[in-house]
């Protein structure tokens, strides 16, 4: 009974505050969707390359946390401003497409940091490579960075 009791009040608050600051509309809870989809997908390859790098920080993991609330605020700020300038969803399908970009990047080098890059065509990981070369480069870097870190 405390449980359904818990789960009404849990989406009584939930979908509002979600109604207000993303939207209401099937485009903008699916664009959400995809993103919490990707983050997720996100954070398990990143667990996987820190574990073959073999370096795991708390402190790091726990700034992550923080970057992915700040990154699935972003489409709620635009949001709401589309709704202060009275647009159809400009800026929060910009800011979103912009963040599910990003992220299907820093997900796509964890993936062929952790080594899964050999389950891929050569032709096709090549390819990819060139589109994340980048990150993949900004990760090693920061990878190398803390090793000098203590552990914690």
């Amino acid at each position: 009974m405390i449980d359904k009791a818990l789960t009404f009040i849990f989406g009584a608050v939930a979908v509002p505050v979600c109604n207000f600051f993303y939207g209401g509309g099937t485009m903008s809870s699916g664009v959400m969707v995809a993103l919490v989809f990707f983050v997720l997908l996100d954070w398990i390859t990143g667990i996987r390359a820190a574990q073959k790098d073999r370096f795991y920080a708390s402190k790091y993991g726990i700034d992550g946390v923080f970057r992915t609330f700040f990154i699935l605020l972003l489409p709620a700020g635009g949001h709401l401003l589309d709704e202060a300038f009275q647009m159809p969803d400009i800026l929060f399908g910009a800011i979103s497409v912009g963040v599910l970009y990003r992220n299907l990047q820093s997900m796509t080098a964890n993936a062929i940091s952790a080594g899964w890059g050999n389950w891929f065509p050569e032709w096709i990981m090549t390819r990819i490579t060139e589109w994340v070369r980048s990150e993949l480069d900004k990760k090693t870097e920061r990878a190398e960075s803390r090793k000098g870190e203590s552990k914690s």
